[in-house]
């Protein structure tokens, strides 16, 4: 029969050892390199994705958006502006409010606003001071913009629209100053301007209108890259656009809002929503009302079947008999009977292994390095079935010492 420990008497680990613990591995076994293969393969995949975007935001242009005049995609406006700047009008863009007071519009500008959704109150109220020597266009006027400019217009989703004909009310032709007669524009969706007296009638109201002399742009997808060749849609841009010598493109900048300024969600839901909301909020709580329960007291229901404790340990010291692991066996064995000492001992079950080998050693009157080899959890174990029993015996004789001590 082999020795169950090999390590010399007197010779201890020192106390900085790491316990093991129940499985006491080494550090180096499968789980590890699987642990940093998925660590590594991870690290990878996240270069690789960093890499991706550099390379997309690289092709990107410097300015992009809806109707930016500088963005050749499909909902960009840069094809109108180079046609509008090859017919002679000279194209000003205004990315901020600073930039449109610097702009010196008069009478002979035309000001447009592509993205009025990012305006604030005060911005708002610049760009109407700013606009009011020349005309002011105002592209996809939502029911927030509306407000902010203070017109009394009730925009309306109307959807998408084919070859709509013009048919321009006459109280409204003099105030557009520019001739859509005979036109016919299609959009992939549209704003209708109902209270409002203008062009292209839809059954909820025109998608172009003059209110208190802002032109508001419904179907501002006309001006777009994509859908200007559409029907007569280019020639509707040049008409709006294009009638003045000199067009201020202005650009919002979400920077110049100031504190909660601008067009908050509840401005873009139609009125009804707010009221649908706090309905269905009670009858929600109405039917959570109806429907609830009580708790009631708690009911105790006998086990189906009485497991004994025992029978964990004897499954688990089957399995590691089948797998012929003596090594996990033994440290499990190990670590069991050091828990259980520093019960007896009135120490805690995390007391360091060094200094529990210790007070184990004066309790039972037996040399510090061998109750060391038995008890430390990086002292060697016995790699056979002989050593793990005759190690299992020694540890038992060892807890004996300790409970008659």
């Amino acid at each position: 029969m082999s020795a169950p420990v090999s390590a010399p008497a007197g010779v201890l680990p020192g106390p900085g050892t790491p316990p093991d613990g129940d499985g006491g591995s080494s550090g180096s076994g499968p789980g590890r390199r699987r642990s940093l293969r998925t660590i590594l393969v991870v690290a990878l995949a996240l270069v690789a994705l960093v890499v991706t975007a550099i390379a997309l935001g690289r092709g990107q242009p410097e300015h992009s958006g809806r109707l930016d005049p500088d963005d050749a995609t499909p909902t960009g406006g840069r094809a109108l502006a180079r046609v509008l700047a090859d017919q002679g009008v000279d194209v000003v863009v205004a990315r901020d409010a600073d930039a449109l007071a610097d702009a010196d519009v008069d009478d002979g500008t035309t000001v447009l606003v592509s993205d009025p959704a990012v305006l604030g109150e005060r911005a708002a109220r610049d760009l109407v001071d700013a606009a009011a020597p020349g005309r002011l266009v105002v592209a996809d006027p939502g029911p927030g913009a509306v407000d902010l400019l203070g017109l009394d217009v009730d925009p309306r989703w109307a959807g998408a629209v084919e070859d709509l004909a013009a048919d321009c009310d006459p109280a409204a032709t003099d105030d557009l100053d520019a001739d859509l007669d005979g036109l016919e524009v299609s959009v992939d969706s549209a704003l209708a301007l109902e209270g409002a007296d203008g062009c292209f009638p839809t059954s909820d109201g025109p998608l172009l209108a003059v209110e208190e002399g802002v032109v508001l742009l419904g179907a501002d997808d006309l001006l777009t890259n994509d859908q200007v060749l559409r029907a007569d849609n280019a020639a509707v841009a040049l008409r709006l656009l294009g009638a003045a010598d000199r067009l201020v493109w202005y650009v919002p900048d979400p920077a110049d809002l100031v504190g909660d300024e601008g067009v908050g969600l509840g401005a873009a839901l139609p009125r009804w929503v707010v009221p649908a909301a706090w309905l269905l909020v009670a009858v929600v709580v109405a039917l959570a009302w109806w429907r609830g329960r009580r708790f009631g007291a708690l009911a105790v229901e006998p086990l189906p079947v009485t497991v004994r404790a025992i029978e964990t340990t004897e499954g688990r010291g089957r399995l590691y008999r089948k797998a012929r692991d003596r090594q996990h066996a033994a440290h499990a064995l190990r670590s069991a009977t050091r828990e259980r000492l520093a019960v007896q001992l009135g120490a805690s079950r995390r007391t360091d292994p060094h200094a529990l080998v210790v007070e184990v050693a004066a309790r039972s009157g037996r040399d510090v390095g061998a109750v060391g080899a038995l008890l430390h959890p990086a002292a060697p174990v016995p790699d056979d079935d002989a050593g793990l029993v005759a190690f299992a015996n020694l540890l038992t004789d060892l807890e004996k010492e300790v409970r008659r001590a």
